[in-house]
């Protein structure tokens, strides 16, 4: 690997709270309800000034319906089991470029400063006008700050 970009991400575990959340979205999906779901996430996943654009929220919630209810649950007991890998950050070898979108809810800016704090020579990018899906609300910022880092 020559270079690592850590995109609206988290090396901690999941809180108790955190994975009681997934649990119930999880049992929320399963019993059939799994439409709902995506339209309860939406303001946790982008910037209040997107959820009424029909370019982010549209794509969001046709993805949610590609992956369907089964594949979600499958994410989310994969995110749920995921340890906490802070110690194994400063093991990073390769330029890293840590981003985020400054109103994301889900990872927010701390928990990549946390990240970048520990990756030896990494650099904190954060992605003003944007949550937690930086790359779909802010695409043109997100590609110039990559295109520039891999230049």
């Amino acid at each position: 690997m020559e270079r690592l970009a850590l995109v609206d991400t988290q090396a901690r575990a999941d809180s108790a709270e955190q994975v009681k959340t997934r649990k119930d979205l999880i049992r929320l999906a399963t019993m059939g309800k799994f439409k709902g779901v995506t339209p309860r996430l939406l303001p946790n996943l982008v910037h209040k000034d997107r959820l009424d654009d029909p370019e982010v929220r549209d794509v969001v919630l046709e993805m949610a319906e590609r992956v369907g209810h089964d594949a979600f649950a499958q994410q989310q007991a994969a995110i749920m089991g995921r340890k906490d890998g802070r110690g194994d950050l400063h093991a990073i070898r390769v330029p890293t470029v840590v981003l985020c979108g400054r109103q994301d809810i889900l990872t927010p800016p701390d928990l990549h400063q946390e990240m970048a704090d520990a990756i030896p020579g990494a650099r904190l990018v954060i992605v003003k006008d944007s949550g937690h899906l930086a790359p779909l609300e802010q695409p043109h910022a997100v590609t110039a700050i990559l295109c520039y880092w891999l230049g």
